[in-house]
Order: C-alpha cells, then sequence, then structure tokens
C-alpha cells in the first residue's frame, strides 16, 4: 500500500515549492515578493513539521500503522522547506550581509529562536537514513530525534514573535503542536502511573481495570 502511494505523495510535498515557482513566474508575488517567499516557505515548514508529528498520534488511534512508512519523508520535506526560507533570509533578503545578519540577530529576537529551531532540524536530517539508525543504535536515534519537538516550538515561537497584529496563524500552529505533543506526554506518564498504583498495591492484589 504504501509504495505505490509515495511518488504521489512526494510530488504531493512538492506543490507548495511548484505554486510558489508559478506565482513567482507570472508575476503575482506582489509589492514585496521576497516577504511572501519567506512567509510561504516558513508556512510550510510548520505544516510539514505539524504532520511529521502527527502521523504515530494517527497511526496508533487508527491502527494504520502503514502510515509510519511517510514520517521521515515528511520530516525531510520539513527540512527542505526550513532550508528554503533560511535561504530566502540570507540571500534575497541580506545578499549573503554577514555585518547586516548579526546585527539583525541582535536586534530582533524572533531571528535568533527562528535559527535555532533549524539548526536544531540539521542533525536530524543528516541521520535521517537507516545506515545512521544502525550506527546510532534504536535508542540513542530515537532521543535524537526528539529534538523536533524542541525545534517546533522555536518555529511556532519565531511565528509568534515575528508578526506584529494579527497572531491567530501562530495560535493555531501552536494550539495543534500543543496537542500533538499533549498526547505524547499522556502516553509518557500513564504506564508510570499505572506501574506505581501496581507497586502501591498490598502483595497478592490483582490490580482492576
Amino acid at each position: 500500500m504504501v509504495r505505490p502511494f509515495k511518488p504521489f505523495v512526494f510530488l504531493a510535498c512538492l506543490l507548495p515549492l511548484a505554486r510558489l515557482g508559478w506565482k513567482a513566474y507570472m508575476g503575482l508575488l506582489g509589492a514585496n515578493p521576497i516577504e511572501v517567499i519567506t512567509h510561504s516557505t516558513g508556512d510550510w515548514t510548520l505544516i510539514f513539521l505539524l504532520i511529521t508529528l502527527a502521523v504515530t498520534p494517527l497511526r496508533k488511534l487508527s491502527g494504520q500503522l502503514w502510515l509510519i512508512r511517510y514520517r521521515r519523508m515528511f520530516g525531510l520535506f520539513a527540512f527542505f522547506y526550513v532550508t528554503l526560507h533560511f535561504l530566502t533570509y540570507i540571500w534575497l533578503d541580506k545578499s549573503f550581509d554577514g555585518h547586516e545578519m548579526l546585527a539583525d540577530i541582535a536586534k530582533r529576537k524572533f531571528i535568533t529562536v527562528g535559527f535555532t529551531g533549524f539548526v536544531l532540524l540539521i542533525p536530524l536530517a543528516i541521520t535521517s537514513t537507516k545506515g545512521w539508525i544502525r550506527r546510532l543504535g534504536g535508542k540513542p536515534w530515537q532521543m535524537l530525534h526528539r529534538l523536533i519537538y524542541a525545534s517546533a516550538i522555536c518555529g511556532v515561537i519565531h511565528y509568534l514573535w515575528l508578526v506584529k497584529a494579527d497572531i491567530r496563524k501562530p495560535l493555531q500552529y501552536g494550539l495543534v503542536l500543543t496537542v500533538l505533543l499533549g498526547y505524547r506526554a499522556v502516553n509518557w506518564a500513564l504506564p508510570k502511573l499505572k506501574a506505581q498504583k501496581v507497586a502501591s498495591l498490598p502483595a497478592g492484589t490483582v490490580p482492576q481495570g
């Protein structure tokens, strides 16, 4: 079921870039095309991060185990779009002017937190292959890839601090992220609470439900 659909999913993930390229070609990016490109690539970075984080809950709640096969692709597309987002800033916006970028970082905290989120995704993209899973081992690899939680949080904060008036969109992303992280927190805590409950029972007592 996975392999026949993978090329279509891959092409669907490229549609935002294709749409952006078409609008640029047709001159439909408006008076400030750099801003449009920056916001579009930033939005799709967050969307793909949230999709990646949604795969595990959807797989467990629906019982559709094949969904896990797409998680790596979605994660790599999140990195792809954040790289475009970063390149738009350092190339199109700042023309590789290091002095101006450093001044920006010192003056605008949203850039610092956004750059932190980008850096956190780099080791995840590098170690996304099966070869790296074998080299690191299952548990260390899983621990490393939990950096995606911090990266997604940085992305939402970056967006929230960036906007000046209408914060509805970053709050929507933040709400979805809170639900996804909350699901993981509950799944992590429940077995521990059950184990503590069993441990506190008198010897020979059969735990109920």
